[in-house]
Formats: C-alpha cells, sequence, structure tokens
C-alpha cells in the first residue's frame, strides 16, 4: 500500500503554484491551465493567502473560496 501524500509548503507566484510534498518531492504546476484561472486571476496578496486543510491532503485560498486536494494536484485531473 502506497502512503498518501500531503502538502508541507506551497509557493504561489504569477505564473506558477509549487507544492512541497511530504515525502520530500515538490509539485510545479504552471497557472496558465484553464482550471486554475481563479487563481492565475488572483492579486499577489490573495495568492500568498493560502492554508493547508487539516493534514495537508489540500490547500485553500478562503478569500477567494477555492482550493485544491493534493491527490488532485499530483495527477494533474481537476475536479470539474
Amino acid at each position: 500500500m502506497t502512503a498518501e501524500m500531503f502538502a508541507v509548503d506551497v509557493d504561489v507566484t504569477e505564473t506558477r503554484l509549487r507544492v512541497q510534498l511530504s515525502d520530500g518531492r515538490v509539485v510545479e504546476i504552471g497557472l496558465d491551465r484553464p482550471w486554475l484561472h481563479w487563481l492565475r486571476d488572483a492579486t499577489d496578496a490573495q495568492r500568498r493567502r493560502w492554508r493547508l486543510e487539516p493534514g495537508g491532503f489540500a490547500i485553500y485560498w478562503d478569500e477567494l473560496d477555492d482550493g485544491g486536494e493534493v491527490r488532485h494536484l499530483l495527477s494533474l485531473a481537476p475536479v470539474a
């Protein structure tokens, strides 16, 4: 059985979302993906105000009322 990965840190710029995982890997995703338009269109200040859900299974931006689960980021399969 494979252990579930969780986020331990997040960095967001105007062009990318970078998530450090519990196993030391880093996932970096461009904000040019259509399903991340809400994050791309946010201000720098809004992008910086993220929080990890308990256990690090997801990243959430309260002010933007949106976020993403780590398992979806790893599969690059957005949830519509």
